[in-house]
């Protein structure tokens, strides 16, 4: 079983951020800190409510003047950074939590300090309640960002600048017009740091799902101007593509007409187990008598617990395939219940995508985890 991610959060840790804290404000309490946040409630807690609950701890450690105990902050992060250089510190999230919580209404002060921050824990979420309250101001900010001597804060001002940021506010406007980000993307496109390249084409994915048309347009622009940003707009287009989009399918050469590739012998259980891992294989083969170039998938038609489905789809690869060639397939889905996805009984369905489109299906039963010894329960 993975260790809990929210278990990043562990006393070590804190005791040694503790510590960098008394040594630029020696008042404070590192044993009061401590005990705050591994509280009666503190097992119960889950990740983003960890994160926040440290940050309140913090607070409470600090001077009541905002201004005064983000000094301590932005100092003991600067300790931080001179000792032991830039990073994305994810188990420190909790410092650019605390910008994000009691520094809202302060922006001459939280700005600034949100751009120190990130050098050392990304600040992306942070940034967020910014962006919906002073958009006038923040998307200069971004674009300046986008300019910074420092990776972490250029990839800020594209991770940040997200539409639809992962577990981050979410910001409507941005939703309906992307086209503040636009700049900040051309900015970074050939950024010389994968991390900031891989954030613009994350970003530019988000826009592809509501403005489908404007990402594909920036992507006949930008591919084929070097390797890297190649590299960056396949990885943004990778949403259209699992949609089996024929322009985005096209542009990488995998045409939609899929007649002379076959799909054979498709093997799959007829019944699974929640818990269980999903088994199947299959053959595919060119039967035409011109290679072809193919984009390989398997898709799920998840059963919800509303009675709807949720389909997913998952690549397998992109090969070319010679006249009269074929392929055995072989992969393996777990049906294990996580935080992001849980599993209900019901019928569901495996399909296998060339280039978009099902050439094989077949249906599966999921069901109950039986246990030994309960049947007759």
């Amino acid at each position: 079983m993975p260790e809990p991610l929210k278990n990043i959060f562990s006393r070590p840790l804190l005791q040694d951020y503790a510590q960098t804290v008394q040594s630029v404000w020696p008042a404070f309490d590192k044993t009061d800190f401590l005990d705050r946040v591994f509280d009666a409630g503190w097992e119960q807690l889950e990740l983003k409510q960890r994160m926040r609950h440290i940050a309140r701890c913090l607070h409470a450690g600090l001077p009541d003047n905002y201004a005064a105990a983000l000094d301590v902050v932005i100092k003991s992060t600067e300790k931080l950074l001179a000792e032991r250089g830039e990073s994305m510190a994810f188990d420190h999230c909790f410092i650019p939590d605390f910008v994000e919580v009691y520094g809202a209404g302060d922006p001459d002060r939280s700005i600034p300090a949100l751009e120190v921050i990130t050098r050392w824990c990304s600040a992306e979420f942070a940034v967020r309640p910014f962006l919906l309250r002073y958009p006038e101001r923040m998307y200069p900010q971004m674009l300046r960002w986008a300019q910074h001597s420092s990776a972490m804060v250029r990839r800020l001002a594209s991770e940040g600048f997200r539409p639809r940021l992962p577990w981050g506010m979410g910001i409507p406007a941005l939703k309906r017009d992307p086209s503040p980000i636009l700049p900040v993307l051309e900015e970074l496109k050939n950024d010389p740091a994968e991390t900031v390249r891989r954030s613009v084409a994350n970003n530019l994915n988000d826009i592809s799902k509501d403005h489908p048309a404007l990402a594909l347009e920036i992507a006949a622009r930008w591919q084929g101007q070097s390797p890297e940003t190649d590299r960056v707009v396949r990885h943004a287009l990778r949403g259209l593509l699992k949609k089996g989009h024929a322009e985005a399918l096209a542009r990488f050469g995998f045409g939609q007409e899929i007649s002379g590739v076959a799909v054979e012998n498709l093997s799959a259980p007829d019944a699974l187990a929640i818990g269980g891992t999903l088994v199947f294989s299959f053959t595919v083969k060119n039967t035409a008598e011109q290679a072809r170039q193919i984009r390989l998938e398997y898709g799920i038609d998840y059963l919800t617990g509303s009675g709807k489905i949720s389909s997913k789809v998952f690549k397998i690869k992109e090969t070319t395939l010679a006249p009269g060639q074929s392929e055995n397939i072989e992969r393996r889905q777990r049906f294990t219940d996580f935080t992001t996805r849980k599993h209900y009984p019901g019928i569901h369905r495996l399909r296998i995508l060339v280039n978009g489109k099902a050439a094989a299906e077949q249906e599966f039963q999921l069901e109950w985890q039986v246990y030994e010894g309960l049947e007759g329960l």
